[in-house]
């Protein structure tokens, strides 16, 4: 078997056996080639990654806010390492001065903030389970959280007390203090003290700690340090235990890979914490801050005020989710058009100047420094003029923004693939690898990977483009599922980590995600579809935003509905003299042949089989949305959901199309 460039092979693959699917080849990270990344001696959990480096950085900026003078935001103002660990030990003592004990679990509710770490990092030093509260999840999923894993103390962002509320009296078994963020409404205090709970504003609680001292447990390797419930696309939220190992060993994994690509991160680097610290994702990467010593500053909660932030922060380092980069991607583009004929051209000559060079092995920063310095280095001072990378994750990047984004970005853009059980971080594209577009990279060095064969769905993990289930092994992984010991079972078989992900290896050793193992259903004739690859294709078409396909056992074909780009669509139809409003663009039989005839196109030129191409499909100008209940936080679709909302939009579609030919 030939060598994938930036893999090394660890063990042979095997074939079907006892009814086992057959297994391609385990592969690590060719940084890892001699062993995975040892971690720093005596640094064995969240709390000494902070602890160490408070001592070694203790005048560094840490965490910083907007300051709000006459209602105006102002300035980032920061507060150093040791001020925040001062505030830190301080909130330790009042936890455990409310009879909370080592092993409790603490929930934390609100938008990121300095109090969100601060209390992150108090759960961290005396051996609490940080248990994120987040209600993108739904009012019943905050409730749920609490019961389930049996919290016991809460801190929660001043506005949230009152969904907090909404989980009375059910929580209030398990709760029996809130602190707040900010202040507390004597009204709320009122409703929260008539359930028997104890209740305080920041500055309240910190001075109950005052003259009290807590001895801090020892912590191990293996201990819990947080349970992240993730949103299933079905059923209740899944309690993911993750272990201070996983953290610490993924941290190393992260630190040897950008040093092994010349991107090591310095006490210099400044992060936007803007993606919510609920999530695995945007832990690890505040991890890595801390580690480092760098500086954390902290959005003001509002996606319209995001780039003002990130103007005002200049942070060297960028993470974001698709939707995120969708809109800089929107935005930029409409400047571009509006720009006039003389602007325009000059932006796509040196586009597609710089793209060649890049195709041809340049590196970003080396392929056109003329048209950085002229034209792109606009969009550079639009994200803060600091940014050196760009890191994307939670679900794909469509091809044409990653590739527009690596071009005028001046900065490298990376996609990562991780879930809450790997610990986010498992596989992240490499700098100045175009060919990787479009793939999620080589593995982080401190995992192993294979993919297993999945012969219903025809993905053959020793076919020469091997395909299959992506399954890994590694410290970083999740201790088990909290109290669904079944669930851990189906998931983890042998110390492997069945992700549900179909994956593809590309030559030069990165992955590609080309599909999701259950989104498999049979049309009537008996084809089967595998509905996200298909998707996943449609999603090219640079005129809709979000696309969903459906189809049944009932029917012979398929019908999608789709967000179109706002922009695209009135630019069109101002091209075909049709006037009228995004909403009723969205409604005319005219947009939709086009929209439809622009999918079957795509399908076309990728050779998708006649059943795979959409017959009938459904504008709505709104896009899915968590409001609605259509998508996950991170923004996978929920199938059964969506089925729901659009029930007769799609019953329709079927009666209305007349039936092609099986």
């Amino acid at each position: 078997m030939e060598q994938r460039k930036y893999l090394v092979e660890v063990e042979k693959a095997k074939e079907a056996i006892d009814g086992r699917p057959s297994t391609g080849p385990v592969y690590r990270s060719l940084f890892a080639k001699d062993g995975f990344p040892p971690p720093v001696p005596g640094l064995e959990s969240c709390w000494d990654i902070f602890r160490m480096s408070v001592e070694k950085y203790p005048n560094n900026p840490m965490l910083g806010c907007r300051e709000i003078v006459n209602g105006k935001a102002g300035n980032y103002v920061w507060q150093t390492y040791k001020q925040v660990y001062d505030t830190v030990v301080q909130v330790g003592n009042s936890i455990r001065s409310c009879g909370v004990e080592p092993g409790a679990k603490c929930g934390i509710y609100g938008a990121n903030c300095a109090e969100w770490v601060m209390s992150m990092e108090a759960c961290n030093a005396h051996g609490l389970y940080c248990v994120p509260l987040y209600d993108t999840l739904g009012a019943d999923a905050v409730e749920f959280i609490i019961c389930h894993s049996e919290v016991s103390i809460a801190f929660v962002e001043e506005k949230k007390i009152t969904e907090l509320l909404k989980t009375f009296p059910n929580s209030t078994q398990y709760m029996k203090t809130i602190v707040s963020f900010g202040k507390v409404a004597s009204k709320e205090k009122e409703e929260i003290e008539k359930f028997g709970l104890a209740v305080y504003s920041w500055d309240e609680f910190l001075n109950l700690g005052e003259n009290k001292q807590y001895e801090l447990p020892v912590k191990k390797k293996e201990d819990i340090c947080t349970i992240m419930y993730t949103s299933g696309t079905t059923g209740d939220p899944k309690g993911v235990m993750i272990s201070n190992d996983s953290i610490v060993t993924l941290l190393a994994g992260v630190k040897r890979l950008l040093e092994s690509v010349n991107e090591a991160l310095t006490s210099k680097d400044v992060y936007l914490s803007y993606l919510p610290l609920a999530h695995i994702f945007d832990r690890v990467i505040e991890e890595l801050f801390i580690q480092h010593g760098a500086s954390i500053g902290f959005w003001r909660g509002d996606v319209k005020l995001l780039l003002e932030d990130i103007g005002e922060l200049k942070p060297s380092i960028f993470c974001a989710v698709p939707r995120v980069l969708d809109r800089v991607y929107s935005g930029l583009q409409q400047k571009v058009s509006t720009g006039g004929f003389l602007t325009k051209t000059l932006f796509n000559l040196a586009y597609s100047h710089k793209f060649s060079s890049m195709k041809k092995g340049f590196a970003h920063d080396e392929a056109s420094p003329i048209c950085d310095k002229i034209v792109f280095n606009k969009v550079r001072q639009g994200l803060g003029g600091n940014v050196r990378l760009i890191l994307s994750g939670a679900a794909p990047l469509s091809n044409h923004v990653e590739a527009f984004l690596r071009v005028v970005s001046c900065a490298h853009v990376l996609q990562g693939y991780g879930l809450t059980e790997t610990c986010a971080g498992t596989f992240v594209s490499l700098p100045n690898e175009l060919p990787m577009l479009g793939t999620v990279g080589p593995p982080v060095p401190n995992v192993d990977v294979f993919l297993e064969s999945v012969p219903e769905m025809g993905y053959d993990a020793l076919s020469s483009t091997p395909r299959g289930e992506i399954c890994i092994r590694g410290k970083t992984l999740f201790a088990g599922y909290y109290k669904r010991e079944d669930l851990t079972k189906e998931v983890l078989i042998d110390g492997w980590f069945h992700t549900g992900d179909i994956g593809e290896w590309q030559p030069d050793g990165s992955m590609k995600i080309i599909d999701r193992k259950k989104n498999i259903f049979k049309l009537s004739q008996g084809e089967y579809v595998a509905v996200e690859n298909l998707e996943n294709i449609y999603s090219l078409v640079s005129d809709i935003d979000s696309i969903w396909v459906y189809g049944n056992s009932f029917e012979s074909f398929l019908i999608a509905v789709a967000n179109p780009n706002q922009q695209a669509l009135e630019h069109w139809a101002q091209e075909h003299g049709i006037s009228g409003n995004f909403k009723s663009l969205c409604e005319n039989p005219e947009a939709k042949k086009f929209i439809l005839g622009e999918l079957t196109k795509i399908g076309k030129e990728k050779k998708l089989k006649g059943f795979e191409l959409v017959k009938d499909v459904h504008l709505d100008p709104e896009p899915f949305d968590m409001e609605r209940n259509l998508i996950t936080p991170t923004y996978k679709k929920k199938r059964p959901q969506l089925l729901k909302y659009y029930q007769n939009v799609i019953d329709n579609m079927y009666k209305s199309a007349s039936k092609p030919n099986a």
